[in-house]
């Protein structure tokens, strides 16, 4: 049996598993599906097709749904489809897809604080951390346990790669590749080796992905150039190495530059 407030509004056709919550003043649209374990707490609502895995929670005032911001929304049905155990905190909006028959996708695990938007037509891979007043402009791509600081500000159709993590406060244009840190406008500098390390990749890894970085951005070749002598390297068999070149050369908005740490500073004065 699931739990509903007397004050919520569930419409007739929404499907809930067993164990939901629903809190005072929340909305449940017909086309909601949830399921087994999850909460949606006071003032949400949730909109249009929805379709949830289990254990997901909804904080206070959260949209799940809504309509897109997009001058080219003309109603079409479309939805949002997310995974399991994922946090929305209180605020947060999920904005479902622009044309028919299109999802906003998030996947499992990820951590949406307060105030983040997802536009129309994003895609979330799992364990991805979006910090409060983060907003992904529509079609953007986040890929696993990327790490987004606060009130970062994505462009659309940009992607942000595999263990990527953005300073806050900083506003991406470009496509940031797997394990990079962004730390200023379109700008990379360094790797995530912290969160690189803590999600197990080996010093081998590490050490060929600290080689491939410096190559690519710091070795005076362009991006085709770059991407021949590391995949014609000593390093080109190491998974991460792969999934590092294989994301650049898939690239259509170009790729963030490489800083030095001085850079930086000159840049921040």
């Amino acid at each position: 049996m699931s739990e509903i407030h007397p004050t919520a509004i569930v419409e007739k056709g929404a499907k809930l598993g067993k164990g939901c919550v629903v809190g005072p003043g929340a909305i449940l649209g017909s086309e909601v599906e949830l399921g087994e374990g999850c909460t949606v707490a006071a003032r949400a609502v949730l909109e249009g097709r929805v379709v949830m895995g289990k254990k997901n929670r909804i904080g206070v005032g959260a949209v799940i749904g809504g309509e897109p911001q997009d001058m080219a929304f003309q109603g079409a049905k479309s939805g949002v489809i997310v995974g399991d155990g994922n946090v929305f905190r209180e605020y947060v909006t999920v904005h479902r897809g622009t044309k028919e028959g299109t999802d906003t996708v998030i996947g499992n695990g990820c951590f949406l604080m307060v105030g983040a938007h997802v536009a129309h037509n994003c895609r979330l891979a799992d364990g991805v951390v979006l910090v409060n007043g983060v907003m992904l402009a529509g079609y953007v791509e986040v890929e696993e346990k990327a790490f987004l600081g606060g009130a970062v500000v994505v462009h659309q159709f940009v992607r942000v790669g595999k263990l990527a993590m953005v300073r806050g406060q900083t506003r991406i244009g470009m496509d940031l590749p797997p394990y990079c840190m962004a730390v200023a406008t379109n700008a990379v500098c360094g790797l995530n080796l912290v969160g690189i390390r803590r999600s197990g990749v080996g010093l081998e890894g590490r050490k060929a992905l600290e080689r491939v970085y410096e190559e690519f951005f710091f070795g005076g070749k362009n991006r085709v150039q770059a991407l021949e002598a590391i995949r014609s390297g000593k390093d080109n068999k190491v998974k991460e190495v792969k999934e590092f070149c294989d994301f650049i050369e898939k690239t259509k908005r170009g790729i963030c530059h490489g800083l030095r740490a001085g850079d930086l500073r000159e840049e921040e004065n």
